[in-house]
């Protein structure tokens, strides 16, 4: 998968210089670029269900199994893609998951030994979860204007001086002075 995703991302940066710097290639694709910008995000989900073999509601669930390294967690022992795509493709969640291979209603190999590991590991694979769901009730920014640094706030002090590298926060200042002379 990650290597399909790599080809995949190569080709997609290859075709988007090219079509960017070829104006003629540019304006001769155009036409299926501008169909496909509009096309509603669903008509994705059996491409998401082929590749991993669940559902898109599942991804994190699928994640917090086989792991993740972009996000930094491990996944648990023994889980692989294809024994996760067929547990996950049966029950969804990792709380309907039995603790007992035994209940399972799908064949995969080493399934005791996979669902020891879970019944192990099963709260750290709650966390993984938590860690690879995308968060939609938090407050963010109501504007760009938001985002924009105004320069080091009272606690970044104290952080400077927590790392012992002297005269941090007065650089910071400075740069917040030249970026924003008359503020």
């Amino acid at each position: 998968i990650v290597l399909a995703l790599l080809i995949g991302g190569i080709a997609g940066l290859a075709a988007g210089l090219l079509l960017g710097a070829n104006r003629f290639l540019g304006r001769a694709f155009e036409p299926y670029l501008y169909y496909l910008g509009p096309t509603p995000k669903i008509i994705f989900f059996p491409v998401i269900i082929m590749w991993f073999g669940v559902g898109p509601a599942s991804i994190p669930d699928y994640l917090a199994l086989v792991g993740d390294s972009a996000d930094g967690f491990p996944g648990l022992p023994g889980w692989g893609e294809k024994a996760s795509g067929a547990v996950l493709g049966r029950y969804a969640h990792l709380e309907r998951i039995p603790a007992s291979h035994a209940q399972w209603e799908v064949p995969v190999r080493g399934a005791a030994r996979l669902a020891a590991a879970l019944q192990e590991h099963r709260e750290l694979a709650i966390l993984f979860r938590t860690l690879a769901t995308l968060r939609t009730d938090v407050p963010v920014f109501t504007d760009v204007d938001a985002l924009c640094w105004r320069g080091p706030t009272a606690e970044f002090e104290q952080v400077a001086r927590g790392l012992g590298i002297p005269g941090l926060y007065e650089r910071a200042q400075r740069l917040a002075q030249s970026l924003n002379p008359a503020g």
